[in-house]
């Protein structure tokens, strides 16, 4: 069998996780990695066991690669994605899919007249839990959704000596928690519960308006705690928290609350959804087991267990009942998906896996997110 070699731009926090998915897929070989300088490229190739390491622009010109992960910071997303493409490169972009709404619309133009594989890892949908969430509404289960309840909570943010890239709005963009941990949020309560967000209220708050900068590298999540004169103050004009109520296409509503100050929170997005015939709850840190509240009968507790759900969620399961799966496990059934297409040669018609066009959607809905807390008032969303 002839692998798909793909190449990985990026070597953070989340470019690693890109490529530990993709080494489970038995049709893809991760043969290049790219950074800044190619020194930075040769180091971090050499210490991920990665044979070949380029710059971006020497990645391009590689003709056996057929795929392009961006995991780079969000400022890089939208140049790079358009090089890869216009190099007849299939691409995987980190989220958000561009810094405003004009880069991610021509992407998603760009993206269809190529007619290349294009996707946005929103990897969050891809826990079997919420894939049956999904499914079990399609199926009527749920009924109609009267109400919706989500969190997103981190601490990695938690202290003003925190400090990481995403602070910095000309590399991440305006906003922060909403952008990038929001976004997720967002987007799994769209695709599960099949509706559309139509307008919103939002009210942020800036927890640590200054915090310290170290001045020495320190890597996201790691802990590591310089001394005071290792710091500089930095003024901080982006969200630690938000909340946003919702307004949704069927006339119903709901509530979002995303943090990353939240000590204790390491990673934790939770849902509940309320619907004419059952509610829906389930926990990202506890991604095996869903909740489902009955009005006239027992309350249930449903186990990540294929042969308990539907056969339509079956397919992002690899293990049996009581062999728990998590959140390296969403990226592999993610890119399981993507692959599919890669191999084909070309995107599909409807694809399974969130697009460019998704993308777009989660960006808008940002904007408009942004646009309301600045107004502090209500915000429509076309």
């Amino acid at each position: 069998m002839e692998k798909i070699k793909v190449g990985v731009v990026g070597t953070g926090f989340i470019g690693p996780a890109h490529i530990e998915a993709l080494r489970r897929l038995p049709n893809v070989e991760v043969v290049a990695l790219c950074e800044v300088t190619a020194e930075l490229a040769r180091q971090k190739a050499d210490s991920l066991g990665i044979a070949r390491s380029y710059t971006f622009d020497e990645l391009l010109k590689q003709d056996d690669i057929q795929c392009i992960h961006i995991c780079t910071p969000n400022f890089l997303h939208y140049s790079q994605s358009k090089a890869a493409l216009e190099a007849g490169k299939h691409v995987v972009c980190e989220k958000p899919l561009a810094k405003d709404l004009k880069e991610a619309e021509e992407l998603v133009e760009l993206a269809a007249k190529t007619g290349l594989v294009n996707a946005v890892h929103f990897n969050l949908r891809y826990y079997p839990l919420a894939r049956q969430m999904r499914v079990m509404r399609e199926k009527g289960d749920l009924g109609e959704v009267y109400s919706v309840i989500g969190s997103y909570l981190q601490d990695w943010l938690f202290y003003e000596t925190d400090y990481n890239w995403r602070l910095e709005p000309d590399k991440s963009g305006d906003s922060r928690a909403i952008a990038d941990i929001g976004s997720h949020l967002m987007d799994i309560l769209e695709y599960i519960t099949g509706l559309k967000t139509v307008a919103v209220l939002a009210d942020f708050n800036t927890i640590h308006k200054t915090r310290k900068k170290p001045l020495k590298a320190v890597e996201t999540y790691s802990g590591k705690m310089l001394q005071p004169e290792d710091y500089a103050d930095v003024p901080i004009n982006t969200e630690d928290h938000a909340n946003v109520l919702l307004r949704f296409d069927n006339g119903n509503k709901g509530v979002i609350t995303v943090s990353q100050v939240s000590a204790g929170r390491k990673n934790q997005m939770k849902l509940e959804i309320a619907g004419s015939k059952k509610t829906f709850a389930w926990n990202s840190e506890a991604p095996n087991e869903m909740w489902i509240g009955n009005r006239d009968g027992y309350n249930e507790s449903l186990m990540r267990d294929p042969s308990l759900m539907y056969s339509e969620a079956r397919s992002v399961i690899s293990f049996p009942g009581g062999h728990n799966e998590g959140f390296p496990d969403t990226s592999k059934q993610m890119f399981k998906e993507v692959y599919e297409a890669v191999a084909a040669g070309k995107q599909p018609e409807n694809p399974t896996y969130p697009t460019f066009a998704d993308g777009y959607r989660e960006l808008l809905i940002c904007e408009k997110i942004l646009e309301s807390n600045r107004k502090q008032g209500w915000v429509t969303i076309e």
